[in-house]
């Protein structure tokens, strides 16, 4: 499983999806800013769980939390998950 935390205004967010996209791989994706209320707190909360702050994007591929646009991380991980 593949989950992307991410801000819809981010460039690096953007270049995680674009990655994702390029290589054929199913993700969920939460635009922690397009959220609202509970939901947004709970991705929020999430996140800060993840990685003791709130930075984006996190990439979490199985229970590999990668912070930022590491692609060769990201397809490490992908490459795992196979």
């Amino acid at each position: 499983m593949v989950k992307v935390y991410a801000l819809s205004t981010c460039p690096w967010c953007k270049k995680v999806k674009k990655l994702l996209d390029d290589q054929g791989v199913n993700y969920d994706v939460v635009d922690i800013d397009l959220a609202q209320g509970e939901e947004q707190q709970k991705a929020l909360k999430e996140v800060e769980e993840l990685t003791g702050k709130r930075s984006f994007p996190v990439t979490v591929i199985n229970d590999q939390v990668i912070q930022g646009f590491k692609q060769e991380e990201i397809e490490g991980a992908l490459e795992s998950e196979k």
